[in-house]
């Protein structure tokens, strides 16, 4: 075998990995919708065997779940979210802190130029791009922090309630946002970790009717709004009910 065919098929099966987790944090893949790993193959154009992999490497990341004719697309569950805020939180909480003590000015001086940067984005600009600039800034606290371990578990965290902070986004509006960065920010600055973490937890934490809002609304979206074409794409999910 040419020495170059493995690394081919490495680089093949990472992007279909990846297609395949932008469409379940989108929630294309639909909640509670059965997936077939023949269609999604024909659909992909690549071979069964790069979407297995990646189907089973999404169950251990908690974006799907096995079920009894292949997997599942995870439901939008109410309690399942609220414990992702909460180690969203905690991961957080943890990162400031190591930030307050190890942050140098170079990388604080970058926050703030990043956090002016998006200040200035354009009000047409899309609750995609806003939470990926929210998601920048609470990267680079994380990169302060120094703990690698702790940036990729962030990252991953985001990944899961990224299409529900859309969703929120929608209501908390931009100008809510940034000014709880600014906050965070001047805390950190200044070194002072009580008034972060107040910053930070207010910035971060739902509360439950707010959780039960955006995940109404994104079934809504998902099942309702987009129901033409729901069933075009039966063929290559399956079907099944979605909850919360």
């Amino acid at each position: 075998m040419p020495a170059h065919i493995p690394v081919l098929r490495k680089a093949r099966g990472s992007a279909v990995l990846d297609t395949l987790r932008r469409m379940a944090i989108a929630c294309e893949l639909r909640p509670g919708e059965r997936l077939s790993e023949i269609a999604l193959a024909q659909r992909l154009g690549v071979s069964r065997t790069p979407v297995r992999e990646a189907l089973n490497r999404l169950v251990q990341d908690g974006f799907l779940v096995p079920s009894s004719r292949g997997y599942m697309r995870r439901p939008l569950d109410v309690q399942e979210t609220l414990d992702l805020y909460e180690a969203r939180i905690a991961v957080e909480r943890e990162c400031l802190r190591l930030a307050v003590e190890r942050a140098g000015d170079a990388q604080i001086a970058e926050a703030q130029a990043f956090l002016a940067a998006s200040m200035k984005a354009p009000a047409t600009a899309s609750v995609q791009q806003m939470v990926e600039l929210d998601e920048g800034f609470h990267l680079r606290i994380a990169e302060m922090a120094g703990n690698a371990e702790l940036r990729r578990m962030l990252a991953h965290l985001n990944e899961r309630i990224r299409f529900v902070r859309w969703l929120d986004m929608e209501k908390v509006g931009r100008d809510s946002t940034q000014r709880e960065h600014l906050r965070i920010l001047k805390a950190l600055k200044a070194r002072d970790r009580e008034a972060g973490e107040k910053a930070l937890a207010s910035h971060i934490g739902l509360r439950r009717e707010q959780v039960v809002d955006a995940i109404t609304r994104g079934l809504a979206r998902i099942w309702l709004d987009d129901a033409p074409t729901r069933a075009g794409r039966r063929s290559a999910t399956g079907s099944g009910p979605a909850r919360c």
